[in-house]
């Protein structure tokens, strides 16, 4: 029996005896994990093979998403992590994320997420997934794939800011999971405002100035708040939406001021929310001069400084004084209200 095993794995008879015994044994153990990880996908198929499939439920109206059919989409979702497809397909599961930064559009939510990534239990998509505004329609599914592995204790996140201006939004998230820890970085509405027309005028340079497209009317000071520039700001309006679906608790406001001034206090308070040890702190930064803001000393996976990329600073067009004067007598009511809400003083007036 010895022998015609050994020649039917090859093995060599000139090995000692305890190094032939211990090859021997390698080699059945692989034989019996590779039999076992083989079974294991068959045996599953055989119990669903002749079963009829569960029905797919309808797909849910914009803003109206059916809690049914988000849990079905999970338990259909691709990549379910079980301990031997872990094994061979790479650590650790592709989950939903349990926190997402939310918004708001240049208010510094790209540094937040390369500053939390370097936390050793933070998993982020780097890209921006657009789901819960753009690509709803195609299921939890598609979105989970999108999702970095992590393992037990890690947290998934994701960030997309203009979530928070999507009235559809705060439905769909709470459907997939009313758990779901949300970050809105917000900073001063006028200078947030100014800094969103200089990205647009760094693509379209024709464009018209920042004066004329703040007004319907000028000469009567009437604001256009149908602008995205100016709309955005008006934080306490898009934060009503969200109370509907998430207590205010459950939300954690950062400041995008306080960010740039004082990023390892920030983080500080954005790894409490999310339930960390505080392992980022004021030994990971260094403030850069040229760009005006704070970099990483080591990023994540890498052992070199980093920075925010050329499109992070640009330098404002000077604006109208007495437009830029008109926006804050705007915002200011909004401003207070929002302070209420959210129990914070953003020191914008």
């Amino acid at each position: 029996m010895g022998q015609r095993l050994n020649r039917c794995l090859d093995v060599p008879v000139a090995l000692p005896p305890l190094r032939r015994r211990l090859l021997l044994l390698f080699i059945m153990l692989f034989l019996w994990l590779y039999m076992f990880y083989s079974c294991a996908g068959s045996c599953a198929g055989l119990t669903t093979r002749g079963s009829p499939a569960p029905p797919r439920a309808a797909p849910p109206l914009p803003g109206e998403p059916s809690e049914e059919s988000s849990l079905e989409e999970q338990r259909a979702a691709p990549d379910a992590g079980s301990p031997i497809s872990s094994f061979f397909n790479g650590s650790g599961t592709k989950r939903l994320p349990q926190a997402i930064i939310i918004g708001v559009k240049k208010g510094g939510t790209r540094a937040l997420l390369e500053f939390l990534r370097v936390h050793p239990d933070v998993r982020a998509v780097g890209a921006e997934p657009h789901f819960f505004d753009r690509n709803y329609e195609r299921g939890l599914a598609w979105y989970r794939e999108l999702m970095p592995r992590t393992l037990e204790g890690q947290i998934t996140m994701e960030k997309t800011p203009s979530y928070f201006v999507t009235k559809e939004a705060p439905a769909r998230i709470s459907s997939m999971s009313k758990g779901t820890k949300l970050i809105v970085v917000v900073r001063d509405p006028v200078t947030r405002a100014i800094s969103d027309y200089t990205q647009t005028l760094s693509k379209k340079p024709d464009i018209p100035t920042f004066e004329s497209l703040t007004f319907k009317n000028r000469t009567m000071g009437l604001i256009d708040t149908s602008w995205s520039a100016i709309q955005i700001g008006i934080y306490a309006k898009h934060l009503e939406n969200w109370l509907l679906h998430f207590p205010i608790g459950q939300i954690l406001f950062v400041s995008g001021e306080r960010l740039i001034s004082d990023p390892a206090g920030e983080l500080g308070r954005v790894q409490d929310f999310l339930g960390l040890k505080r392992i980022i702190t004021d030994k990971h930064f260094y403030f850069n001069k040229t760009k005006g803001f704070p970099c990483l000393k080591k990023a994540e996976g890498s052992s070199k400084p980093h920075c925010l990329g050329k499109t992070k600073g640009r330098t404002h067009p000077d604006i109208d004084q007495e437009v830029v004067q008109r926006l804050r007598d705007f915002y200011r009511p909004f401003n207070m209200k929002f302070y209420q809400m959210t129990g914070q003083d953003f020191g914008w007036d």
